[in-house]
């Protein structure tokens, strides 16, 4: 794609995917580079303007990740956030230290010169932070455009279209935070919003036709989001050379697999469903590590597609791998720190025959994907389909996985969302489902003593899915939730609502 391009300069950011995502919805294309991306391969690209994202270590370490000081010479204008503003100003000249005191979460910050600031906004704000080292001296040439009352907030160079701030724009608890990214990509690079998702439509299924060729097509179908658009793009791009498998692993949602079933029998592409959830209970038997378990089941998953892709020929695997996938995986080249493995990425083991890709989503953020499946025109109720883990339920119940277990947290998992929908559409949470922990606790029912299962419930809002908070549901629907699964389950004694925003945590509990 002949788009101008916003360059995200990666320096260990946890927030780097909503940097990219943040100048995508301005129409403006982004892309992720390692930031030691060499300075030859910047000048290829031909960005129009350099994010430096935030990281977890201290500039002044000389085993810390650092940038070419040629980059701040290339005449492109460059926002550093967080570690990026301080390399930035380290690189330069000026001074970064450790300070007594850090900065975490919202602050306010305190605008020092906002008549002449070409990015920030003219009022005070609250923002995001997150460290502990900060600038002390600038380099010669920048002015301080905001302060906290314990550092320096915000500085730039208009001469030479340098900018950094120290708090996290990208972050929906920064106030005027889209207002800063849009004055640094449309005022300070030029951009003219030249990127739309129909284009990448365009451009993806001729690549599809291309890297096919007159091949088959296996996609490994969950009926989840993206799996589900992946299947559209496919079904355009090569029609009759795609085959769908659905291979329900016995660790869907209750009833969810014959309405998966249901809605993709009636579309032009082969359509199979392979029942196997005792094939995928004996591998998970006595396994009680989340990592493993979803490890064991992409593997499982790999083998299954392997038999069924010999039956139809196919060459290629499809896949609905989204970039966030991928960046809490370890990101492309496996070096960044994974936060929780997923069984789409990775790779293929060597003896696998069906081991060439194709993935149309791999670099687009879910917000991206939903858009792409309104266009294909896909069922609302599949588009806005809440997020389901590829391992199901396997990973929503804590130790061991088994039969029994399942059954349980099916049907607490179904009561909680029966609740949670009687809500009008506005006040739903993102995701709310249902965990079954490996506690038991001691209640009363019938006059006896029992010692069954504690569930968890859990329900988030979030407009990414990389950040969430917990969603304040009422008590009442609480209350209601908690008594019905009480009831009507009898391995179940105790229902507690986890209260934990995203981060520390994650949305899912592994």
């Amino acid at each position: 794609m002949q788009n101008q391009t916003i360059l995200v300069l990666d320096f260990g950011g946890q927030y780097k995917e909503l940097i990219a995502s943040a100048v995508r919805e301005l129409g403006v294309f982004s892309m992720i580079k390692p930031g030691s991306m060499p300075i030859e391969d910047i000048k290829a690209l031909k960005p129009i303007g350099i994010i430096l994202t935030g990281g977890p270590n201290s500039v002044y370490l000389n085993s810390s990740p650092k940038c070419d000081k040629a980059l701040f010479e290339l005449n492109i204008p460059v926002l550093g956030i967080c570690y990026g503003m301080q390399l930035m100003c380290h690189i330069l000249g000026g001074e970064v230290g450790s300070s007594i005191k850090g900065e975490y979460g919202k602050v306010l910050i305190k605008n020092e010169s906002a008549r002449n600031s070409k990015i920030m906004p003219s009022r005070d704000f609250i923002a995001l932070m997150s460290h502990r080292d900060s600038v002390k001296k600038v380099p010669s040439g920048f002015d301080i455009t905001a302060v906290t009352d314990d550092c320096i907030a915000a500085i730039e160079n208009t001469d030479i279209n340098l900018f950094g701030v120290q708090f996290h724009p990208e972050t929906k608890d920064t106030s005027f935070g889209k207002e800063i990214f849009k004055n640094f990509v449309f005022d300070i690079c030029k951009a003219t919003g030249d990127y739309k998702l129909g284009d990448y439509l365009s451009e993806e299924i001729k690549n599809i036709r291309e890297k096919v060729g007159n091949k088959k097509v296996l996609l490994a179908l969950s009926g989840g989001v993206d799996s589900s658009v992946c299947a559209a793009i496919l079904d355009k791009a090569i029609g009759k050379q795609l085959t769908c498998v659905f291979v329900d692993h016995g660790f869907m949602r209750k009833n969810e697999g014959d309405w998966i079933e249901s809605i993709f029998k009636n579309y032009n592409f082969k359509f199979i469903r392979i029942n196997a959830e005792d094939r995928f209970l004996k591998k998970l038997k006595d396994i009680t590590c989340s990592e493993q378990k979803r490890k064991i089941v992409g593997q499982e998953f790999i083998k299954v597609f392997d038999e069924e892709s010999k039956k139809v020929n196919a060459e290629f695997l499809g896949q609905g791998t989204i970039y966030p996938d991928v960046v809490e995986s370890g990101g492309e080249d496996g070096k960044s720190a994974v936060i929780k493995a997923h069984h789409n990425v990775g790779g293929l083991p060597d003896d696998f025959d069906l081991n060439r890709l194709v993935e149309p989503l791999r670099g687009l953020f879910k917000n991206e994907v939903r858009a792409l499946g309104k266009k294909l025109k896909l069922p609302k109720n599949l588009v806005h389909r809440q997020p389901f883990p590829g391992p199901g339920l396997s990973i929503r119940i804590m130790g061991e996985v088994t039969k029994e277990k399942l059954d349980v947290l099916r049907d607490v998992d179904a009561i909680f969302r029966q609740e949670v929908d009687k809500l009008t559409p506005g006040k739903k949470p993102s995701q709310y489902f249902a965990v079954l922990t490996n506690t038991k606790s001691v209640g009363v029912k019938g006059d006896a003593r029992t010692y069954d299962f504690v569930v968890a419930l859990r329900a988030v809002t979030t407009s990414d899915f990389m950040t969430c908070d917990y969603t304040r549901l009422d008590h009442k629907l609480l209350s209601a939730a908690s008594k019905r699964i009480t009831n009507e389950i009898a391995s179940v004694s105790r229902v507690v609502f986890d209260i934990t925003d995203k981060p520390p945590s994650t949305v899912e509990w592994e």
